[in-house]
């Protein structure tokens, strides 16, 4: 096993202000769920059997509007720069575009984007564009119908996510990321379609390998469908070509098609880990803090955002340095698999 460094060392150009963890990871992008409801059941996020109808529709334990911008705020201080909305399904959290609008405005971040799995989109793309919001990832595992509405608990219709991609085409959403799930056995039929679907739409379809986040979904390694895999797959019918990562410790490796008609992504943290540049952290809907998004246990931050921007940045600060999450890397060693995960629902994956 490879030694953890025990002593930070700053990057050239970064302040020593800015806090890294333990191994040498700085902090920039928060993903932060503003509630744990969903009303879709998808069998490898929310599964119907595990997860009663009701749950997370209860406000009380929910982050406020002026504790969640004092949390971003926090953040953003201490170099937190690209901001993700997440839930459960965040369209369904009361008054969303006022809380975009508030958090668009907080000095620092760069980029704010939401995660939605689309089926209210169509009545909302409009007001999250004037609010502030400029960047939108779809959930999409299927472009059957029936297909869909099994994978979604039998919640969702296909046409009515296709219809919130359209509107928010319209409200001037330009390149959405479509995101799609595959489990061999399940959806791995629907990567062909949805790749010819898209193809020259100006949105980016990523593909993303079946992680074991949470522990009610049962998941398994033969269910996991490799990118390596479905990249040969998708490019014996339309060549691809890699492209450099947008950014160190981009999630999704990036190709592109090789007669013009636009991008594709693979998100591959079963078979390919990226564990040395992850700089995220996570945040669920009640306020608990969670560094990896494999991790066992959260911690709670509403204590500290009691005593202000400042006071919860600094503490923020000694969170992230105490930092050495790298679960993908020790993935079926005795000690990665000890204990429970927390439940992508409740940190929005």
């Amino acid at each position: 096993m490879n030694a953890v460094p025990q002593t930070p060392t700053w990057p050239l150009g970064m302040p020593p202000s800015l806090p890294l963890d333990r191994r040498g990871r700085p902090l920039r992008d928060l993903r932060l769920s503003v509630i744990e409801a969903c009303n879709f059941r998808c069998g490898y996020c929310m599964p119907a059997d595990q997860v009663p109808d009701d749950y997370g529709l209860d406000s009380a334990s929910r982050l406020s509007f002026d504790e969640i911008e004092t949390l971003v705020r926090g953040f953003a201080r201490i170099g937190v720069n690209k901001l993700r909305l997440t839930g459960g399904e965040p369209l369904l959290r009361k008054r969303l575009p006022e809380l975009i609008a508030r958090l668009s405005a907080v000095p620092g971040i760069e980029d704010l984007a939401l995660t939605t799995n689309g089926s209210l989109l169509a009545g909302q793309a409009e007001a999250l564009h004037r609010a502030g919001l400029r960047r939108l990832t779809v959930s999409l595992d299927a472009l059957d119908a029936d297909l869909f509405r099994q994978m979604s608990g039998g919640r969702g219709e296909v046409s009515t996510v296709m219809a919130g991609i359209d509107a928010a085409t319209r409200a001037g959403f330009h390149s959405l990321k479509i995101n799609c799930v595959v489990q061999r056995g399940i959806n791995e039929n629907q990567v062909l379609p949805l790749v010819e679907h898209f193809r020259g739409s100006g949105h980016v379809l990523r593909f993303i390998e079946y992680m074991d986040v949470g522990t009610c979904n049962g998941w398994q390694r033969a269910q996991v469908v490799t990118s390596a895999e479905l990249r040969d797959r998708i490019a014996s019918r339309w060549p691809i070509l890699p492209l450099d990562p947008n950014y160190r410790g981009e999630v999704a490796t990036r190709y592109r098609f090789e007669d013009g008609a636009g991008e594709i992504g693979f998100v591959s943290s079963v078979s390919e880990t990226f564990c040395g540049d992850c700089h995220r952290a996570r945040v669920s809907a009640d306020g608990h803090l969670y560094t990896c998004l494999f991790a066992s246990e959260g911690t709670d931050l509403r204590g500290a955002l009691a005593r202000g921007e400042t006071a919860f940045a600094g503490h923020l600060a000694g969170l992230w340095s105490r930092r050495v999450d790298r679960y993908s890397e020790l993935r079926g060693e005795r000690e990665a698999a000890k204990g429970r995960h927390v439940e992508m629902f409740l940190i929005g994956g």
